[in-house]
């Protein structure tokens, strides 16, 4: 079995997870996500609270709702909403990553990566 090329992890603090409930959702129901949110990373095995908290915001595309339902997912394995939001392209394609060339997994994993950077570093919409 090949080795699985490098797939780019984000470091996410605290201060990013809050730029985004800014960004992209309106001020009447930033509170109500920020304490969604909260709710993740109270057990010992919740890990990574920050990233998993962005990738719930990413997969939740300002709707609150979607925030309490990829809370939901992420508390009962985080992995299902980090996969969905960093690596969508390759998450779609897990079973066939196996067979893919080395240039083409990591084609992949680069387009991923451009897309969640791009998500990221998106401005706010104006008023």
């Amino acid at each position: 079995m090949s080795e699985t090329p490098y797939q780019p992890i984000p470091k996410i603090g605290d201060e990013d997870v809050e730029r985004i409930i800014r960004r992209d959702f309106p001020l009447a129901l930033q509170e109500q996500v920020r304490a969604a949110l909260a709710r993740y990373g109270r057990e010992p095995w919740e890990r990574e609270p920050p990233r998993v908290r962005m990738a719930i915001l990413r997969l939740a595309h300002g709707d609150a709702a979607a925030v309490e339902r990829h809370l939901r997912i992420a508390k009962e394995d985080f992995r299902d909403v980090l996969a969905a939001a960093e690596y969508p392209g390759a998450s779609i394609e897990w079973g066939k990553l196996s067979a893919l060339t080395p240039e083409e997994r990591a084609r992949l994993h680069a387009a991923d990566w451009d897309q969640y950077r791009a998500w990221l570093a998106r401005p706010a919409a104006e008023p």
